[in-house]
């Protein structure tokens, strides 16, 4: 079957993304064919398609979907063609009109949930599902650190973290971000770029800090986020936008106060079908009572991804992107 999928022969800036007829195979045993509605833009596919997270060529980036079941391969009875389905998870591919995909990777669509929404928020809010539910489970009354708090994970973090009852400190890069997260239950926006985070924090918990920190900046707040912790405190490094943290002198961590440090990934959390299916149902429960509501805020063509990347790169992005076939 034919049909159009950007393509990444050579790693590269946005440029290096090129939009090609391709061909689909039919589904094999285990496999399902997928027409996207819908495809979620992540700051995973920026370390793709760049190299930093180096895939064979030529490849299609994108680990998250929504779409429709066109036909199911060999073996494949929990869903049939007709089906709404999504997903967060590799292989890679989902920047492309039509696919295949493991069956176990997919996840069934309740009728709450749209296609756009739901593609807007797989990779994004399982993550914030994992982070506050598994990683750190967040209890009522603690004050926790999130950075990029304006971002897609951070504004969920934000609405998930307020509804367990925390108190949530997050760093933005600008006035209108501080607003975009104080409007999702960030207590305590701090701008970075003018405010000592560090300072604010321990002004903020009187001196303590924090149990828990959620940086997905990398090296421009690795060190600091550790100083924000209180002694036994845990610091989850779960992306690197501004660069890859540098070797650590792990002596740091005893310093500091007994710190530990993890540096998780959504794929590890659903791995196992199990907990997959899991956290999309928690995921889909939290939308669906309007605990975290899902903010598209940006919307491309499929063909015009390098945009898209562009604009992510720059910081120019607010919430969840997505990327139309």
């Amino acid at each position: 079957m034919k049909s159009h999928a950007i393509r990444v022969h050579q790693p590269g800036g946005p440029d290096s993304m090129v939009w090609e007829e391709v061909e689909v195979p039919a589904p094999a045993a285990g496999q399902v064919l997928l027409r996207h509605t819908a495809v979620g833009l992540n700051y995973i596919d920026v370390y793709h398609r760049s190299g930093l997270y180096p895939a064979p060529l030529p490849f299609t980036p994108g680990l998250e979907g929504a779409g429709l079941v066109e036909a199911v391969g060999e073996g494949v009875t929990e869903f049939k063609a007709g089906d709404r389905v999504a997903y967060a998870n590799p292989p890679l591919g989902a920047y492309a009109q039509i696919r295949v995909m493991p069956a176990d990777r997919l996840v069934k669509l309740p009728d709450g949930i749209d296609d756009r929404k739901a593609a807007a928020m797989m990779l994004q809010g399982m993550t914030a599902q994992y982070l506050l539910r598994r990683t750190y489970r967040v209890q009522k009354g603690d004050t926790i650190l999130i950075h990029a708090a304006a971002g897609g994970v951070g504004l969920l973090v934000c609405q998930w973290a307020k509804h367990l009852g925390a108190t949530v400190i997050g760093t933005v890069g600008s006035p209108e971000k501080a607003e975009l997260a104080r409007k999702h239950g960030c207590d305590h926006p701090i701008l970075y770029k003018t405010e000592d985070f560090v300072a604010r924090v321990r002004e903020i918990t009187a001196g303590e800090g924090v149990p828990v920190v959620y940086d997905s900046v990398g090296a421009d707040t690795f060190l600091k986020s550790l100083d924000c912790l209180r002694p036994l405190g845990m610091m989850v490094s779960f992306g690197q936008s501004s660069g890859k943290v540098e070797l650590l002198d792990t002596g740091l961590l005893a310093a500091k106060g007994s710190l530990f440090l993890t540096r998780p990934s959504l794929m590890a959390y659903t791995a196992k079908r199990a907990d997959l299916v899991a956290s999309a149902a928690e995921l889909f429960e939290m939308v669906e009572q309007g605990v975290v509501k899902v903010e598209i805020n940006q919307i491309y063509s499929l063909e015009d991804a390098a945009q898209a990347h562009r604009d992510l790169e720059a910081r120019k992005t607010t919430g969840s992107t997505l990327l139309l076939p």
